[in-house]
């Protein structure tokens, strides 16, 4: 099996979903956002890939899309196989192929968790939601508050809790007023509820 490792710096695109070459990623370092364009020409921000993530043609079928990943973190690292050699790989390995089946099911799952959190939870509650999951993914506790590096904008997170760039402003700016939050273009601040 060939693969192939790339390596891109902050705002370099990493995969184009309709390049001729269908490719599955294995994220190694860093983190990605996963963007789509819309029929208006704008990005939304699909998903955000973190280190030990699969992206790219994952679903294992053919279909088109206007998807592409762009690196967030001041370098980024993948790996890379071809559609059909990492079906072979998972032909040959039975355990990459219950390990893989075990990461879609995953993926599945947040999936419905997203879902059913846009169709029974309010904005603010999704807002919080999200920075609750953030923080236990990539926060770094400090003297009673979680630091997180702030690579994502409002508009970035208004298209990951489906809601707008303005509302995502106004509960930034709400939370902060109410000292449960404080953020800069650079990092986002959660106080901790005493």
């Amino acid at each position: 099996m060939i693969s192939n490792f790339k390596v891109a710096k902050k705002g370099e695109i990493i995969l184009f979903s309709h390049d001729e070459d269908k490719r599955v990623y294995f994220l190694k370092k860093g983190t990605l956002k996963i963007v789509e364009i819309d029929e208006k020409g704008n990005e939304i921000v699909k998903d955000v890939i973190q280190k030990g993530d699969i992206f790219g043609e994952f679903t294992l079928t053919d279909g088109f899309s206007d998807e592409y990943a762009i690196a967030v973190s001041d370098a980024v690292t993948c790996c890379s196989f071809r559609m059909d050699d990492f079906e072979k790989l998972l032909e040959q390995n039975p355990q990459l192929g219950l390990s893989y089946t075990k990461w879609m099911g995953f993926r599945f799952k947040r999936l419905q968790n997203r879902y059913a959190n846009l169709m029974f939870k309010d904005v603010r509650t999704r807002f919080l939601s999200f920075l609750d999951e953030w923080a236990s993914k990539e926060g770094t506790p400090s003297a009673g508050e979680v630091i997180l590096k702030n690579y994502l904008t409002h508009q970035d997170i208004a298209s990951l809790i489906c809601s707008t760039r303005q509302t995502v402003t106004q509960l930034f700016n709400e939370f902060k007023e109410k000292g449960i939050l404080d953020y800069s273009r650079t990092e986002i601040i959660l106080k901790k509820a005493a």
